[in-house]
C-alpha cells in the first residue's frame, strides 16, 4: 500500500458524510437497528455537519417502491440545497430507478442488493450511466474471528477472505465472499465500492481495517470504508493502515460529536496533505 501522507493534493483522502433516510428523515442505529432520528435531510446537508465534506451520501433505507416519490423529492431538496456533489443509494432495482435519481439530481448513485441478485445490472448500468456514477454498495460482516468483532460460526464454503456479503439490511447472509465480489463489481463496470462493515456499523470502535484493506488492495477502484468512525484518530488509522480513498462519517457528526474540519485537521497534523480549512 502506498503511504499517501505528504505527497500532494491528488491523493488526499477524501472525507464523506452519510445520512440514512427512513420515512423522509435523517436516521442513524447501531449495526443497522435501534434507529433515532437526527432531523431533515436538506437541512442537515446544507448545516454545518455537511461543511468541508467532499462528499455527502443519501442512503434509503427501506427502499420501497411505494416510498420512492417521496424519496425522490428528498433527493431533489437535497442536491438543491448540498455544497458538495451527492450519492443516492438504497431501493435502486432498475435502470430506470438509476435514472430517476440521477434526475432528481445525484451525481452518483448507489446499488447493492439488485446486483447481487443480478450481476447483469451492474453491467448494464455501467454501460448506459457511465462508470463513474456507478457505486456499488458491499456490506461485509466477518466470518472468521478477527481481532475487535463477532465472528459467525464457519468459515463458510466459498468466503475464503473471512467477510461475507450480506443484503436486506445487513441482515441477510449470501454466500458471496466480500473481495471476490468487490472484484467482479470492478470487473462489470462499477466506478467505486461503499464498503460497510456491518459489524462496525454505529459501534463508534474504529474501521475494520483488515476487512478495508482486503478489499482495497482487491481492486484498481476507489473504495469508500464505512461503518465504526467514533472519532479524528480512526480516520488517521483507516488512511494510514489501509488503501482507502474515503472515510465516511455519519452519526458522529450528526450529534455534533466530531467536525469535518477537526477530521481534516487530525490528518493533516499525522502528515496528510489537506489545507487548514476547506469551505463548503
Amino acid at each position: 500500500m502506498t503511504d499517501r501522507r505528504n505527497s500532494g493534493t491528488s491523493t488526499e483522502p477524501r472525507l464523506v458524510v452519510c445520512y440514512d433516510i427512513k420515512d423522509g428523515r435523517v436516521v442513524k442505529g447501531t449495526s443497522f437497528v435501534d434507529l433515532l432520528d437526527q432531523g431533515d435531510p436538506a437541512d442537515l446537508v446544507a448545516g454545518p455537519g455537511a461543511e468541508g465534506a467532499d462528499e455527502l451520501v443519501l442512503l434509503d433505507i427501506v427502499g420501497a417502491p411505494e416510498g420512492r416519490p417521496k424519496f425522490l423529492q428528498i433527493v431533489e431538496r437535497a442536491a438543491a440545497a448540498a455544497p458538495v456533489p451527492i450519492a443516492v443509494g438504497g431501493g435502486i432495482r432498475s435502470l430506470d430507478d438509476v435514472a430517476q435519481v440521477l434526475a432528481a439530481g445525484a451525481a452518483k448513485v448507489g446499488i447493492n442488493s439488485a446486483v447481487v441478485a443480478d450481476p447483469d445490472l451492474l453491467s448494464a448500468a455501467a454501460e448506459r450511466f457511465g462508470s463513474e456514477r456507478i457505486v456499488v454498495a458491499i456490506d461485509a460482516k466477518r466470518v472468521q474471528p478477527g481481532p475487535g468483532a463477532p465472528a459467525e460460526p464457519g468459515p463458510i464454503a466459498g468466503v475464503s477472505s473471512g467477510f461475507e456479503v450480506y443484503v436486506g439490511g445487513g441482515l441477510k447472509p449470501t454466500g458471496r465472499d466480500a473481495v471476490a465480489w468487490a472484484r467482479e463489481c470492478e470487473r462489470r463496470g462499477a466506478g467505486e465500492i461503499l464498503l460497510t462493515s456491518v459489524d462496525r456499523d454505529g459501534q463508534r470502535s474504529g474501521f475494520d481495517l483488515e476487512l478495508t484493506e482486503a478489499v482495497a488492495s482487491a481492486v484498481g477502484i476507489p473504495v469508500t470504508a464505512s461503518g465504526g468512525a467514533g472519532g479524528t484518530r480512526d480516520f488517521v488509522e483507516l488512511f494510514t493502515g489501509t488503501g482507502a480513498a474515503s472515510g465516511l462519517a455519519a452519526g458522529i457528526i450528526h450529534d455534533g460529536s466530531v467536525t469535518v474540519q477537526q477530521i481534516r485537521t487530525a490528518l493533516r497534523d499525522a502528515g496528510f496533505g489537506f489545507p487548514k480549512e476547506r469551505s463548503a
